[in-house]
């Protein structure tokens, strides 16, 4: 007599559209997305198409278009700079405060922005806890400043890339680095020729995503680095000023920061997040 081992109950992948939804939920469902579409439709309905290139290409446009770009690559540069290893930290070691410190780092994606730029400004400033000793010691004032705009865009943008780089080491294999390390890897070079290629799909979302999140940056920018044009004058902060007095101009670079965030939104969908092909 042999014993037969129960066979697995198979397991069915429902694909997405076969079942049907109650007609009240989809009537709210359906609702729902109106409610999120109908400011962008609102949006496109409005700009004025026909003046579109002379408004996205004149002087104080394209000042702000370079300056946000300029920034915003910068800010997404220092949060995978300082967010790996606080991701790695957090995702590998057990410490005392390690929730405190998953919070503290995830902080300022819930703080209003303007209070993000309040602190920066009592941290930072020539008179911050911080920042009066940059400007008595090494002469750097932050405040008002380029460099002001790219701190404050990583401020606010470090923690999307510092979430996503912690869930993927947290999916990580260890085996693979254990099995690298018996065969006589350093540490270093396990982690750039295993962990990292392992964990890329999750960098690249989370430098992606802060990389938007800095782009669209407007409360901490203008509280801490002000509104100054060719310096501090973001593409978000160009469009609060033209919006009083150019509404057209705002209208067509609001277009441009919605179309650009929400490619990139596609794109980490369709490509790094492991989403199925079969999924919409």
């Amino acid at each position: 007599m042999t014993d037969t081992a129960p066979a697995r109950p198979a397991v069915r992948h429902r694909r997405v559209g076969r079942e049907r939804l109650p007609v009240p939920v989809l009537i709210l469902a359906v609702l729902g997305l109106a409610f999120f579409a109908l400011p962008f439709i609102g949006l496109l309905w409005k700009a004025p198409w026909s003046d579109a290139w002379s408004i996205l290409t004149s002087n104080s446009s394209l000042t702000a278009l370079r300056l946000s770009l300029y920034c915003s690559t910068w800010a997404a540069a220092l949060a995978i700079a300082f967010g790996v290893p606080l991701a790695w930290m957090l995702a590998r070691m057990e410490f005392p405060g390690r929730r405190m410190a998953r919070a503290l780092c995830t902080l300022s994606m819930v703080l209003p922005p303007v209070v993000a730029g309040v602190a920066l400004f009592y941290a930072l400033g020539r008179r911050g806890l911080v920042g009066q000793y940059l400007d008595r010691w090494f002469g750097i004032t932050l405040p008002f400043s380029t460099a002001g705009v790219i701190v404050a865009q990583t401020f606010v943008a470090m923690p999307f890339l510092v979430i996503a780089v912690e869930g993927a080491f947290n999916q990580v294999d260890l085996r693979y680095e254990e099995a690298a390390r018996t065969l006589g890897g350093s540490r270093w070079y396990v982690f750039r020729r295993v962990t990292l290629p392992a964990i890329r799909p999750g960098l690249v979302a989370g430098a992606l995503l802060a990389w938007a999140r800095a782009l669209g940056e407007f409360g901490a920018t203008i509280t801490f680095a002000g509104n100054f044009p060719g310096r501090t004058q973001t593409m978000p902060l160009a469009i609060y000023i033209a919006n009083e007095i150019n509404p057209e101009q705002a209208i067509m670079l609001s277009v441009v920061l919605v179309a650009v965030s929400f490619a990139v939104l596609v794109l980490l969908r369709d490509r790094f997040l492991g989403v199925q092909r079969g999924l919409p």
